[in-house]
């Protein structure tokens, strides 16, 4: 019988078997893993944009940003009397309310840029899904709304810090630009009215030709504002909008022309005109009425110098920006004065320069000469060889001289400066021609203050600032000759002397030491004469007397002379020098000279001259004030004093300022004028300070170098050459009512003045016991060339 065997288990096959196929489960699992990571990715995109996180997407509008969008915005420049006199901008725009645009302007943005605008909030998907349906058959085609629009130029979505890490990828870029662009536009949306966004639209969309904003555009392509733009210009600029370079009609007309035609026929789609209308206006040309505005747009004048120069440095103390801040700069410049201002130095400098012209011409010479008067030669090559032109074209043709002659000589039409007609002309020269036709030019600098605050009302830097750029008020500075006196004067009254203390007027040597080396230095008065006679001094600086200046120069300390000038308002290096009484110390310039001539008024006072007042913000707020800034410079009764002797001029027997009596302007009522004529060595700087009971003018009058100038006494000195013009102005003044400057005297001493200042022929009071007289003309001809004393005097 066979043995039982139990039934035994399937053995495993040891043989590879092929594994259950389980790919379909897996690529189920990974298309949902990837579902919940885009899921999360495109709720977490945006916040992660919005964030800018880890610095990857660039910065994001904040909330103060989106309330309060900072457009660029020119800031406005207006003068003490409200006129608003020019801008200061990088991108020129002037917001303009809805109400102040044409309502077809509205309708034709809309009906071009974006016809459901007033559906979409911010994003419109219906124009997305055109565009990518467009531009995958090659058709070039936006989806932006004008909210979207708005949001790139208001923030620079695409620029700057906005980019961030992943803005420099080629395409990724894009996406995050695009991202931003639809998120701030939601946002914006969500904050402002339909109506505010287009407003802001249109007032910070380009338009070509660097107008920013609706209203600059309007002026100008048409030289119109925009709520009266035509029909046809509507077309135009809203045609600009799509592409401001390609469509400018100023640079492309047929080009503009094509797409002002385009939205024309959608204005009549949109029934906003007539389909024949639009079919008339459509074969009519583009009318421009181009006038392009500059970076710094308004008449140019040389204050806006210094106050671009000082809001400029107060705006980077403070964090802000002139050309972008939308500003409102109020200055201390009247108009009217400026105007009268302007008004006197070119009537006065008209004639001046034809009879300077006729004076020259007459010799037969040039108007540069050398002390002796004879011309000097090679004068004009070798200023040019100081000009930034001569460099340039040195820099060009260097190591081939034969062709930089040939430049220098090689003749173009020119518009130049000239007293004829409306002020300039074309004429056929050369560079070295140019430059010997402006060194014929007399040149002038004005400035009025008003001497209380410190508010300069008027300054003429020049004759034409589109033609002469330098400044002759601030930037330039020559010898003040004898209007320098009155700080001799000052410091003797401040040290003890009166008015009535007398010097004698004679013929004098000062001995000094200079460099250990001793020295000698002979004043000559202005005539060349001596009249023996005891002089007051105020009678002495009123009929400016070189050789009682002198003495008392000696008497006080030029060094103290030196430091009283400095303690009233001039601030440029002076020399403590012998002649430093005569205006040899050292080169000052206008404005110096009337803040320092102010200090008398102001009862002591020295004030800070001032030419912006206040700042505001583009809403109108007041950011900052600038108050008048005084110090006590010298005590009340010496600056009253000197009032008195500065009046002088007019009041004693040959005062240097008695020319003043041919404006009869000037003498009505009780009215007191006091002043100092100054006139330099060879008559090249003619110079006159004047002051009345509210104003205090300077006025300088001379070549653009020292070695130009008249030749005599009765073209050249300060009383002939400035005098005038400060009468001229002054005339002008109290005949306008409307400034408020009435005739009247100087106010009375706020104290009892202690010295004696009414003096009579009797009064002797010796300060020198003994005077050296030197006879010797020689020597007095050398020291008087090589010292600097101010032979002219007067």
């Amino acid at each position: 019988m066979a043995e039982f065997q139990p039934p035994t288990s399937k053995a495993k096959s040891t043989s590879p078997a092929a594994p259950r196929r389980r790919w379909p489960r897996r690529l189920v699992r990974w298309a949902w893993v990837l579902f919940v990571l885009l899921l999360i990715l495109f709720l977490v995109y945006p916040i992660l944009v919005s964030t800018n996180f880890m610095f990857l997407f660039g910065k994001s509008p904040s909330l103060a940003d989106l309330e309060d969008p900072k457009v660029e915005q020119a800031s406005q420049l207006y003068t003490s009397d409200g006129v608003m006199i020019g801008r200061y901008f990088r991108e020129n725009r002037v917001p303009v309310p809805l109400s102040k645009m044409s309502p077809l302007l509205v309708k034709a943005l809309v009906a071009t840029e974006d016809v459901r605008f007033y559906e979409h909030s911010g994003i419109d998907p219906t124009a997305l899904l055109g565009a990518v349906a467009s531009n995958l058959r090659g058709e070039k085609r936006g989806g932006s709304t004008i909210t979207q629009q708005l949001a790139k130029n208001l923030y620079n979505t695409r620029r700057g810090e906005t980019r961030g890490g992943l803005g420099y990828i080629p395409g990724v870029s894009l996406i995050v630009a695009k991202t931003k662009e639809w998120l701030t536009a939601v946002e914006l949306e969500s904050r402002y009215t339909k109506e505010e966004i287009l407003r802001m639209y249109l007032n910070t969309v380009e338009y070509g030709s660097k107008a920013y904003g609706i209203k600059v555009a309007a002026k100008t392509y048409f030289s119109t504002s925009p709520d009266s733009l035509s029909t046809e210009q509507v077309a135009t600029l809203v045609g600009v909008l799509n592409n401001p370079t390609a469509y400018n009609p100023r640079f492309h007309p047929e080009a503009s022309r094509k797409r002002r035609n385009v939205v024309l026929q959608r204005m009549a789609q949109a029934n906003l005109i007539s389909e024949a209308e639009a079919q008339r206006l459509q074969q009519q040309p583009i009318a421009l009425k181009y006038q392009i505005e500059k970076h710094v747009d308004g008449p140019e004048t040389y204050f806006r110098g210094a106050v671009s120069s000082f809001v400029n440095k107060w705006c980077e103390a403070h964090g802000f920006d002139m050309y972008r801040d939308g500003l409102r700069i109020y200055t201390t410049i009247d108009s009217r004065m400026q105007a009268h201002a302007e008004d006197a130095v070119h009537f006065r400098m008209k004639m001046l320069q034809r009879s300077f012209d006729n004076f020259w011409r007459n010799r037969r010479s040039n108007p540069w000469v050398d002390e002796k008067g004879k011309e000097i030669p090679g004068f004009i090559e070798t200023q040019m060889k100081r000009t930034e032109s001569y460099k340039s074209l040195a820099n060009r043709f260097k190591g081939q001289p034969a062709r930089l002659d040939s430049a220098l000589n090689a003749k173009r039409p020119m518009k130049v400066f000239t007293w004829k007609g409306d002020g300039d002309t074309t004429l056929v020269m050369s560079p070295l021609d140019s430059l010997a036709y402006y060194k014929h030019f007399l040149r002038a600098g004005m400035m009025t203050m008003d001497p209380f605050t410190g508010h300069i009302k008027a300054w003429v830097g020049g004759l034409d600032y589109d033609f002469f750029k330098y400044d002759h008020v601030k930037q330039g500075r020559r010898q003040a000759g004898s209007t320098f006196k009155p700080f001799v004067y000052l410091t003797a009254i401040d040290n003890g002397y009166t008015p009535c203390d007398r010097i004698r007027d004679q013929r004098i040597t000062i001995n000094y030491v200079e460099n250990g080396q001793p020295m000698q230095w002979q004043p000559d008065n202005v005539t060349r004469e001596y009249t023996g006679i005891n002089m007051t001094l105020r009678h002495a600086m009123a009929r400016s007397v070189n050789s009682v200046t002198a003495q008392l120069t000696e008497l006080v300390g030029w060094d103290n002379v030196a430091k009283y000038a400095h303690k009233v308002g001039i601030t440029s290096p002076l020399l403590p020098v012998p002649s430093i009484g005569l205006g040899s110390g050292g080169d000052v310039s206008v404005y110096e000279m009337v803040n320092a001539y102010s200090t008398f008024v102001n009862n002591g006072f020295r004030s800070e001259p001032r030419i912006v007042t206040r700042i505001e913000d583009r809403n109108g707020n007041v950011i900052v004030q600038f108050d008048p800034v005084q110090k006590r410079a010298i005590s009340p009764e010496t600056a009253w004093l000197m009032l008195y002797m500065l009046r002088g001029g007019m009041d004693e027997p040959g005062g240097t300022s008695q020319g003043l009596w041919d404006f009869e302007g000037l003498w009505k009522k009780d009215n007191q004028i006091g002043g100092k004529t100054g006139t330099t060595s060879n008559y090249s700087d003619g110079w006159y300070m004047g002051v009345t009971k509210d104003l205090v003018t300077g006025v300088w009058v001379g070549g653009e170098d020292r070695s130009i100038h008249f030749q005599g006494s009765q073209q050249g000195e300060g009383g002939r050459t400035a005098l005038p013009i400060f009468g001229r102005f002054m005339e002008k003044i109290y005949q306008d009512k409307a400034l408020g400057y009435d005739y009247g005297p100087f106010p009375k001493p706020s104290d009892k003045i202690k010295k004696k200042y009414v003096c009579n022929t009797a009064d002797y009071r010796p300060r020198r016991v003994a005077i050296d007289t030197v006879a010797a003309d020689d020597m007095l001809e050398r020291l008087n060339n090589a010292g600097g004393a101010d032979s002219a005097g007067r």
